[in-house]
């Protein structure tokens, strides 16, 4: 369950949005993050992949996990702090993920539970100032009750705790919970922590790119290892925030397509052949992408993230892969001189306003 990030789907299946109340990365908000590890059928005409074998499992499970907790990290004061700019996006959390060995496909139950899942639901993530994590949430507590009321387990505990938690996000400012920790038994007291609801999903392609589909943003590995630090992984992750937050995706009538490509690269096997040239995706307009980049700069001071590298960020990015090279980011989003010229405009602005001890809003 992604609490802290958009829950997962057991199996595979996507969870109803009150998983994300406990779950999403981000965030336990709307639209769980979810780490899938489907290995896709073989198309016609095709040769299926070959069996995985249990280690090669388990240091994938390893890589995902630590990719996600970068990308997590770098989100949470992004979603925290800029619940007032996601407005009717933004919403409450407990601000953990937790999954049990069946949150994987069936191939990778048995190399989970040697990586110490169980029946149980496990936190695998908190989400760095949510309520859950100033509350003393420690990743590897097991969820065992919720308001005194003992937590499902077993291969449906997601889809059974989402039901139980999603009403009380609505209803209560905090929540009490029972943990099983090395042992022992630990309660807490979880403030509900409001903030954008959006789920943070790693892509497990090489491709540099990153995707917005509305309720879930999506970065892909080859996109980390382009960025050369946090701060610039940050860039990206506020900029697809931004365009959700402005509902970019439902006005281009892309969040079914832009869905269906996030679908396939959260597998840890992607489908590769639905990974050619942009997925049917359209390219973003000159003005719309600048609006995202003008609410993604806030966003990110909001955050903490220093905004000074921005503009050669996009530049270096748009000329190692330019829009020729059909998967790319630049490839989405072309118009990368017009958003220089409004980036480094929004950027003068914030600072004139910080100077100016003003709001830091749009």
């Amino acid at each position: 369950m992604h609490a802290l990030l958009q829950p997962v789907v057991s199996k595979m299946k996507r969870l109803s949005p009150a998983t994300t109340a406990l779950f999403p990365i981000a965030l336990l908000l709307a639209g769980c993050s979810t780490v899938s590890l489907d290995t896709p059928s073989a198309r016609p005409g095709t040769v299926a992949p070959a069996p995985v074998t249990e280690s090669a499992q388990k240091q994938a499970l390893r890589n995902v996990t630590a990719q996600q907790d970068r990308l997590y990290r770098l989100a949470a004061p992004l979603l925290v702090n800029n619940a007032p700019l996601c407005k009717g996006n933004a919403r409450n959390l407990i601000g953990f993920s937790a999954k049990t060995k069946y949150s994987f496909s069936e191939d990778y139950v048995e190399a989970a539970q040697s990586l110490g899942f169980d029946e149980r639901l496990q936190v695998t993530g908190v989400l760095n100032n949510s309520g859950a994590a100033r509350a003393g949430v420690k990743r590897g507590d097991i969820l065992a009750t919720v308001q005194d009321k003992p937590m499902p387990q077993g291969p449906n505990a997601e889809r059974q705790a989402a039901a139980i938690l999603g009403p009380l996000v609505n209803s209560t400012s905090n929540v009490k919970l029972g943990l099983i920790r090395n042992g022992s038994n630990v309660a807490v007291t979880v403030p509900l922590t409001r903030a954008c609801g959006f789920g943070i999903e790693l892509g497990n392609t090489d491709n540099v790119s990153a995707y917005a589909d509305g309720r879930r943003v999506l970065v892909t590995r080859g996109m980390l290892n382009f960025a050369r630090n946090d701060n610039e992984v940050a860039y990206v992750l506020a900029k697809e925030l931004a365009h959700n937050a402005l509902g970019h995706p439902a006005q281009q009538r892309m969040s079914a397509t832009v869905g269906g490509v996030i679908d396939n690269m959260i597998r840890i096997t992607p489908d590769a052949g639905a990974l050619g040239g942009s997925g049917g995706i359209k390219a973003v307009p000159q003005e719309t992408d600048a609006a995202a980049d003008r609410l993604a700069l806030y966003m990110l001071v909001r955050g903490g993230y220093n905004i000074d590298g921005v503009s050669s960020f996009w530049q270096r990015l748009a000329t190692q892969y330019p829009a020729s090279v059909t998967n790319s980011y630049t490839a989405i989003h072309p118009a990368t001189a017009y958003r220089v010229t409004v980036i480094d405009k929004t950027v003068s602005e914030i600072k004139a306003k910080q100077a100016a001890k003003q709001n830091l809003v749009p």
